[in-house]
């Protein structure tokens, strides 16, 4: 996703702003770029298509100097990865602007600009911003002023960084809905979207608060609100390290991306929420023509992300009153599939690159099954090309093979997505926004389920001598089981299986017995009761349970079955929240058992080969 440094300072800000990029590498971008205002008081740019090494490497060629700037990475929304399309933009070499979030109203503008005589020189929203800002400065406001006045003309969510050769000395900061933290130095200020990004450079920070435009100069930094009136923000002092960011204390890479999955959830609702309702524009511009004729949804996937798509499956039948089907890709290649030309083909890949999944979308478009989406976590990659929309995921680069943070943003993207196809037809307003305020609280209740760790961590001695475990689920939480299950095979070789805990008395309870042991998920929901049920079948039959119980489900510990209690929560986000735990086990067996976690036997983080 996109990230925004910047920086005003008694030196050269050129490398301040390249580290800033480089820290903020893991958000995942198509493209970045830089702009200073040099000592004459010219505006100087450089952008690139690709990595900030890339954009390094232009610099080296072309040096670029001054001791005021900004900075991007950028994260298609509007637009292909292009030079032209990358961040900061400029408007008649006059000021700059750099953008995270999304324009809901860029296309009003836009043709308002035109008429004004302004011309367009990429297919961004961003674009706009700047425009909007020099209409301003001609009108004869200030930098100030002039961002003033244009924000209050914008609608969607944004954070914002803007210099402008008029005032050199000044670097204007706002945010609407979109995160921007300023960086306190002595005698110097930096603007980022996270503080990982200024970490080299200070370890003292102001949040911006929604709504806020912060004035900054050498001297300090003066912060309006919403309304235009002056106001004090905490200043706070970091008590992480730049080294502690970059490398971590982590024995893995899994453990890791595991623990980074509030702020990748975060990350991924940024900028789409918007006053209780999600913005459609983040799917894409033409969003909301698509999903005006969808009827149903059929989605395509490989693995996890297979999981993925069987939990939304729940979401948009139960909440959404949405036909959905879901298919493993490899096998919807090969069969004579019959889809709804008013279906929205979804393809679900962390890669964008599984061939199966291409393929699967490749032949959907050639016969003709309606418009496509991608939820996907690697811009530029071929599906998001191949497809007619994309919303990105943001989880940032995953190198442990197993996935995790993937997998949990990939389900907040389909929750967002059924959503905006659900206000179609049975979401009415009251819904939407009681499932966004599940999806604000979300990060929170990740990281009181990362608490457990340690409980986990002794559970996790029991199964480093078995060789076959079995996982139970109902409802949304049967392909959160079987989520559970491939993570325990995939890093502890272990062989592990999931079934819907219904099921077991047609087949699978002939496997239970003290050397089986039996994970559980338990939200606690109108089909509890019914678990509880089929878990007395296994207590029957002599089966060891591990039970991750909703602390109202009412489930105690007893001779057959430890319970260990995670916070209570909503329902439709409980399948994300119970992933997690699951995570933490399949981990910690690995541990126990020695084996590669990050990089289990046999398997490859993308599979690119059919």
């Amino acid at each position: 996703m996109c990230g925004i440094v910047g920086a005003i300072a008694q030196r050269e800000v050129t490398p301040i702003l390249l580290e800033g990029l480089r820290r903020l590498e893991y958000r995942g971008y198509d493209s970045a770029g830089l702009a200073v205002l040099n000592r004459k008081a010219e505006l100087e740019r450089l952008r690139t298509t690709g990595k900030v090494a890339e954009l390094a490497q232009a610099l080296a060629a072309t040096p670029v100097s001054g001791m005021i700037g900004i900075a991007h990475t950028r994260w298609a929304t509007h637009g292909k990865p292009s030079e032209s399309n990358a961040h900061p933009h400029v408007c008649e070499n006059q000021a700059a602007v750099v953008h995270n979030g999304i324009i809901e109203n860029f296309e009003a503008l836009r043709s308002s600009q035109k008429a004004q005589g302004y011309t367009f020189t990429s297919d961004t929203d961003t674009e706009v911003i700047v425009h909007q800002v020099h209409r301003h400065l001609d009108k004869g406001d200030d930098l100030l002023g002039a961002v003033q006045n244009a924000c209050k003309e914008l609608e969607g969510a944004y954070a914002l960084g803007v210099i402008s050769i008029d005032e050199p000395g000044r670097l204007i900061a706002a945010r609407r809905g979109s995160p921007l933290v300023i960086g306190v130095g002595i005698g110097e200020y930096f603007i980022a979207s996270d503080v990982a990004a200024l970490l080299p450079v200070t370890q003292r920070f102001v949040f911006l608060e929604e709504g806020d435009i912060a004035d900054i100069t050498a001297n300090g930094v003066t912060i309006f609100d919403a309304y235009g009136n002056k106001v004090e923000r905490k200043e706070t002092l970091s008590e992480l390290s730049a080294d502690a960011v970059e490398r971590g204390e982590y024995r893995h890479y899994m453990l890791k991306e595991i623990f980074e999955q509030p702020r990748a959830i975060a990350d991924t609702l940024e900028g789409r929420l918007y006053q209780g309702r999600v913005l459609e524009v983040a799917f894409g511009a033409a969003a909301a023509e698509v999903f005006d004729k969808v009827q149903g949804v059929h989605i395509i996937a490989c693995g996890t992300s297979f999981h993925a798509g069987l939990i939304a499956r729940h979401w948009m039948e139960s909440l959404a009153g949405i036909p959905c089907s879901v298919e493993v890709a490899s096998e919807f290649r090969y069969r004579k599939p019959v889809v709804r030309n008013s279906s929205l083909i979804v393809t679900i890949s962390q890669s964008g690159e599984t061939a199966d999944t291409l393929a699967g979308l490749k032949e959907a478009k050639r016969l003709g099954f309606g418009q496509s989406l991608t939820i996907c976590n690697v811009p530029e990659s071929s599906l998001t090309r191949e497809s007619d929309l994309v919303l990105m995921t943001r989880a940032g680069p995953e190198i442990g093979v197993a996935s995790t943070k993937a997998f949990t943003t990939q389900l907040v993207a389909l929750m967002l997505l059924t959503i905006v196809l659900g206000r179609r037809f049975a979401l009415n307003d009251e819904m939407e926004s009681q499932l966004v305020k599940q999806l604000m609280h979300l990060p929170k209740e990740i990281e009181g389920v990362l608490g457990l760790d340690d409980k986990i961590q002794t559970l996790a001695e029991r199964f480093a001598d078995k060789h076959n475990a079995l996982f139970l689920g109902r409802g949304a939480q049967y392909p959160v089981a079987m989520e559970g299950a491939l993570k325990l095979k995939e890093i502890s070789y272990i062989h592990a299986e999931a079934y819907p805990a219904g099921e077991l008395k047609h087949g699978p309870l002939a496997l239970v017995d003290a050397s089986m042991p039996v994970v559980v998920v338990a939200p606690n929901n109108e089909l509890l009761e019914k678990l509880k049920s089929n878990l007395q079948e296994v207590g029957a039959r002599g089966g060891e349970m591990l039970v991750f119980a909703d602390e109202d489900a009412g489930m105690s510990s007893d001779e057959s079955t430890t319970v260990l209690p995670v916070a209570p929560t909503d329902d439709c986000v409980a399948p994300i929240v119970f992933t997690v735990p699951l995570q933490l086990l399949a981990y910690h067996v690995a541990v126990l058992k020695g084996t590669d976690v990050d990089q289990p036997r046999n398997l490859a983080k993308s599979v690119t080969v059919e």
